[in-house]
């Protein structure tokens, strides 16, 4: 593979060679980020469909909220498929990594499912676009910038083991009306940061891979990236603003 950076190529007979390959660098990775947002926006758009299907039949709540271990399974699924694409990406095929990214996305409709019955449709639809104007101006934020963010990467990921702990622990011990709010407004705010830094690592993450066989595997890692980023954020600004039933 040629290397786009090689001097002697800016060096070559060619005045216009080294523009020329910058332009189709530049291309190469909007085509790219193209796709990874093509994939998030797709499999958030397929898990709110499966999530309002599935809240409209009748014996949704007694899944959702009733007692016996499917309530777990329903709960737990999303987290297996995340586990499953994050260790096992580099075994997996292209196909079989986009299967697994569809089937991801609508298990979480199922999981998701449970707003409708909690939240009212109004409050839902209000924060959802929310959600989607804050993502977007993030994103491209993390697209755009000069300065470097992954030094925040360390806090973040600090912060999100650190969250999760504490949801834990209000869950089962606390119980806390008070901690369960300041856990959604500190979830607001640090994937509000992820969604920013990930955006621009999945930006370099492109020359990398450009090139190779794994640029396809790449996209899908992204795309489940950038979608965990929006779903949190939405889930964590619902339960912070949203109307309930």
């Amino acid at each position: 593979m040629a290397n786009w950076n090689d001097p002697n190529m800016a060096a070559s007979g060619f005045p216009g060679s080294a523009s020329a390959m910058d332009q189709a660098v530049d291309a190469g990775l909007r085509s790219y980020m193209l796709s990874v947002y093509n994939y998030m926006a797709s499999g958030v758009l397929l898990t709110g469909v499966v999530a309002m299907l599935f809240s409209q039949w009748e014996g949704a709540p007694a899944l959702l909220f009733g007692p016996g271990p499917v309530k777990w399974v329903i709960m737990l699924a999303p987290l297996a498929f995340v586990m499953v694409l994050s260790f096992g990406i580099n075994k997996l095929s292209t196909a079989a990594a986009q299967a697994l990214y569809w089937a991801y996305a609508a298990v979480m409709g199922v999981s998701m499912a449970a707003i409708f019955f909690v939240f009212t449709n109004t409050s839902i639809a209000q924060t959802f676009f929310a959600t989607a104007a804050a993502f977007l101006g993030l994103s491209l934020y993390g697209y755009t910038t000069k300065k470097d963010l992954s030094g925040f990467g360390t806090f973040l990921i600090m912060g999100l083991v650190g969250i999760i702990v504490a949801m834990l622990l209000n869950a089962f011990v606390f119980q806390s009306g008070a901690l369960a709010l300041a856990i959604s407004v500190i979830g607001v705010l640090l994937f509000a940061g992820l969604t920013a830094y990930d955006t621009q690592k999945i930006k370099s993450m492109y020359f990398y891979v450009r090139g190779t066989d794994f640029v396809g595997k790449s996209v899908v890692m992204g795309a489940l990236t950038l979608y965990l980023d929006f779903v949190n954020m939405f889930t964590f600004l619902l339960n912070l603003l949203g109307n309930r039933e």
